[in-house]
């Protein structure tokens, strides 16, 4: 198209064809252009994307502003971004507000599916995503010790407050029984634990809700899947066989209940030597990639063995692991990773416009 044809029509029209990472609906059909200027050979979007995106804003960025180059190709396009509002759908009779229920599971314990859970929850905090998180392993909760917090949550009118940390919004057994005390539970009292953990805790808004599974395949994660309409599950494993073994049993329960595996997370992946830098495979290299390929399902990052994570896990300091340079890029890795999983999901079968109630 010749320069002297573009018009604001046509930019509009060009821009009708890109689509939201949230719903995968058209950014124009949503009103997320926020400002059109087009003056000569330049042409400045402002682009508003959601919160539950924050993580790939900069690559929603280039790619619009590719997109925008490819259609006319000797205009200068200048990309900005700016906050779109779209409040979270309640789901179902909890009346939770959130727009991405995630679970961390994992087929068996000793593997760091606690810390993973931890990690997704402050990277997406990190990047700008309002973040809740529920440790629902009540036998053995390690939220509260990885976020360094074990006062008690108040409540107000009737409604549990989560304990904010690093601005993520937590709720755990840890809270609110007796520290070393052992929690005696027979699975109907576990399912009403659940209950109000969703139901009675007052979380807002959130863009998601990470829930820390306790290890297996047992009560908590059936009885989650019938609480909660949960937007998938995300698996964590070690490299070795047998924690494979484990995984690969946990990816079978939630596809017979009908939950989404999103991807799976190798723990423990490798050891970089501080002194000498090189990588040694501890418990075997590549394992959970390789499965993951097998089964069909998304490998999200691996997360070498570093000791200052263990020391930050260990402190209640867990958000600053990604103040450490080594690590940080693998953290970012697998939550970016994961939110461009979901944004690929829903460009593939986008959202659908909420109906009026009539009458």
């Amino acid at each position: 198209m010749p320069d002297d044809n573009i018009t604001e029509v046509a930019v509009r029209a060009a821009l009708a064809k890109f689509q939201d990472p949230e719903t995968g609906r058209s950014i124009v059909q949503l009103e997320q252009v926020h400002a059109l200027r087009l003056e000569g050979q330049r042409l400045t979007i402002t682009l508003g994307l959601t919160t539950w995106a924050a993580p790939l804003w900069e690559a929603t960025r280039a790619e619009l502003a590719a997109h925008l180059s490819r259609q006319f190709p000797n205009l200068q396009v200048t990309v900005e971004l700016a906050v779109h509002q779209r409040k979270p759908e309640k789901l179902g009779e909890i009346g939770l507000a959130a727009k991405s229920v995630i679970a961390v599971a994992a087929g068996k314990g000793g593997v760091g599916k606690s810390s993973v859970a931890a990690y997704l929850a402050c990277g997406l905090r990190r990047a700008g995503c309002t973040v809740g998180l529920m440790d629902a392993d009540v036998y053995g909760p390690s939220i509260p010790h990885l976020f360094g917090s074990h006062r008690q949550p108040e409540i107000y009118e009737d409604r549990i407050q989560p304990v904010v940390v690093e601005g993520i919004r937590l709720m755990s057994m840890g809270f609110l029984a007796p520290e070393g005390e052992a929690v005696i539970w027979r699975g109907p009292m576990l399912h009403t634990a659940l209950t109000q953990f969703l139901r009675d805790t007052a979380w807002g808004e959130l863009d998601y809700l990470i829930v820390d599974l306790p290890p297996g395949t047992g009560d908590v994660a059936l009885s989650l899947s019938q609480l909660a309409p949960l937007t998938g599950a995300v698996i964590v494993c070690t490299p070795q066989v047998v924690a494979l073994l484990d995984a690969v049993k946990a990816i079978a329960m939630f596809r017979k209940v009908s939950v989404d595996v999103l991807g799976m997370v190798e723990n423990m992946s490798c050891f970089v030597c501080p002194d000498c830098h090189r990588r040694h495979d501890i418990f075997g290299s590549g394992g959970a990639k390789r499965r993951a390929a097998e089964l069909d399902v998304p490998f999200l990052g691996e997360i070498p063995i570093y000791t200052e994570l263990r020391l930050l896990g260990d402190e209640g300091k867990v958000a600053a692991a990604f103040e450490q340079p080594q690590a940080r890029p693998y953290l970012e890795a697998i939550c970016r990773n994961l939110v461009a999983d979901l944004a690929a999901r829903q460009r593939a079968h986008p959202t659908l416009p909420t109906l009026p109630i009539l009458g």
